[in-house]
């Protein structure tokens, strides 16, 4: 009796996994030729799809320290900024702010931020332009901060693109 009840249930196990096997290969190939169609009306409507395409990543390693430092643009002017996921806005030194053509007449420091280095004072600006490699972002908040030893990175751009990832060393932008 036992004996019969193994192979019964490895018979309708078997079909059972057939079946499986069998839809799931008739799901694939209909999502494979529906997808084109809808990228197709994705791109006409001038909306992203997921079936249209994969985001762009750009990839960049710490270096020894363990921290990020890339090259950048700010309104056209080369800036090195140092990523700061922890920090809640783009801050540039006074330096980069003026080659970025902020001027320092126009600069109001009505902000304090509490830092490692104790309290200091900075200007709230948009940056007309941001660019990191082929990625811009346009109209991002940022402040120009006082005694500032290099521009960082902060959230205030990295939550304007779509994911960013830190992982092992390597930060990872991803965007459309």
């Amino acid at each position: 009796m036992i004996g019969w009840a193994f192979r019964q249930l490895a018979i309708w196990g078997g079909i059972g996994l057939l079946l499986y096997a069998f839809a799931g290969n008739r799901l694939t190939q209909l999502l494979q030729h529906t997808a084109p169609a809808d990228a197709s009306q994705a791109a006409a409507s001038g909306t992203p799809s997921a079936a249209r395409a994969m985001p762009n990543s750009l990839v960049f390693h710490a270096n020894a320290q363990g921290h990020v430092v890339l090259e950048g643009a700010v309104n056209g002017a080369p800036v090195q900024f140092l990523v700061d996921t922890g920090a809640t806005v783009v801050a540039l030194t006074l330096h980069d702010a003026e080659a970025a053509g902020i001027s320092h007449n126009d600069l109001v420091y009505s902000m304090r931020f509490a830092t490692a280095n104790g309290d200091v004072r900075a200007a709230p600006v948009t940056l007309r332009e941001l660019r990191i490699g082929q990625l811009v972002v346009n109209d991002v908040s940022a402040v120009v901060q006082e005694n500032l030893f290099g521009s960082l990175l902060g959230q205030s751009f990295l939550t304007r693109i779509d994911s960013y990832e830190m992982r092992d060393g390597v930060l990872t932008l991803n965007y459309w």
